[in-house]
This record gives structure tokens, sequence and C-alpha cells, in this order.
């Protein structure tokens, strides 16, 4: 299946949308600035190298399956490349970044936001995993979290995760 590679400008990041969805599918202004403040929170200041790939359902529910044994679509998958997240080196890869579109806007328009703002959440999401960061337990998962409202915050956007004001 044909793909579009979108190289940004002065970035080392590259954008690939699967042929599949790119007719109907843009991806939105600001993901070179949510990668960025998702480095920022986390203490990495350097620009990194990484790849975000908008893939259709069947592709992340492949990739799901064969990465994690979970046969399933879900909306972001990352593939860190470094393995040591207290010595990420900026002039290697993080990795790799994949979200199936149509679960995204799916799952934008059931949480009621802006598809744009939840594709940002995602990718923020998605660099704090290539970092190193997760949320198996409690404890890394409030961690995480945190990280990704400050990202949030930084870039004037919502709150992913307002039942933690409550």
């Amino acid at each position: 299946m044909p793909m579009r590679l979108m190289k940004m400008v002065d970035s080392r990041m590259d954008i690939i949308v699967d042929g599949g969805i790119e007719a109907d599918f843009t991806p939105p202004a600001g993901i070179e600035a949510a990668v960025t403040a998702a480095c920022s929170v986390a203490g990495f200041d350097t620009p990194p190298m990484l790849c975000i790939r908008f893939a259709g359902d069947a592709e992340v529910r492949e990739l799901n399956s064969q990465w994690r044994g979970l046969d399933c679509v879900t909306d972001v998958l990352s593939f860190p490349m470094q393995d040591d997240s207290d010595a990420i080196d900026p002039n290697q890869s993080l990795g790799d970044i994949a979200l199936a579109v149509p679960f995204v806007l799916d799952e934008a328009q059931r949480l009621e936001l802006p598809q744009a703002d939840h594709i940002v959440h995602l990718i923020v999401h998605a660099t704090l995993h290539l970092l190193g960061y997760d949320h198996i337990d409690d404890e890394e998962a409030a961690q995480m979290q945190q990280l990704e409202r400050q990202a949030m915050q930084q870039l004037g956007l919502h709150d992913p995760y307002p039942e933690l004001s409550q």
C-alpha cells in the first residue's frame, strides 16, 4: 500500500501517512510541539529523532498482535529503540509511534474532544513511552499521567486526566 512520507522542516522527525487513509486524513499541526513538550517535561531537551506513522486500524491491530500478543486494535503503540532511558543518545532514533487513525478519530468523538487535540495527546503519551515511562503499576501510571498533564498544559490544551483534579 503506498504511503506518504512527510519530513518536518528542520526536524529529525518523519511522519508517515499510510496510503489507505491518506485521502481522508491530514496530520494535525502541533505534532512537533507535542513531541517537544513531552521531551521537555521529561527533562530531555535535545530534539529527538523518531518516526510517527498514521495507519489504518487493521495495520495497528496486526502490530498489536505481533508485538504485544493482543489481537485487537488500540489507539497508539510505541516501539522504543533505545533500552536505557537514563542514557538516551540524541544521535539515535528514540523509536516509532503508530496511531490507528479511524480508531483514534472515533475515540475523540466518543470523548467529545477535538480530533487534533486528542491526536496530540496520544503523541505526547507515546513519546513518553519512547523516553522510558510506562503505566504498568499505579505509581508509574501516576508519574506518567502527571507528565502528560504538564505537557498538555504547556501546549495550551485540555487536561487529559481531569478526574485527577477532583
